[in-house]
């Protein structure tokens, strides 16, 4: 008898877990995005010089290259 009321009770809880679901998409508001401005990089860390940014992260770059780094 107990088998009988899981494989009842198992839909129910199949249909009912998909409620839970919260909605993930940010909230618009007169056609446009509601949410915060997240700044850039070169806004934050190189006070807005992207040039700077820009050389900084070409240098990063060239410095992870392998090639670069295992030929004398």
């Amino acid at each position: 008898m107990k088998k009988i009321h899981l494989i009842l009770l198992l839909p129910l809880v199949l249909v009912l877990s998909g409620c839970l679901e919260v909605e993930q998409h940010p909230a618009w508001m007169k056609g446009q995005y509601a949410g915060k401005k997240d700044p850039r990089h070169y806004q934050t860390l190189f006070h807005n010089d992207k040039l700077s940014w820009s050389a900084a992260i070409i240098n990063r770059n060239a410095q992870q290259n392998e090639y670069n780094r295992a030929n004398p």
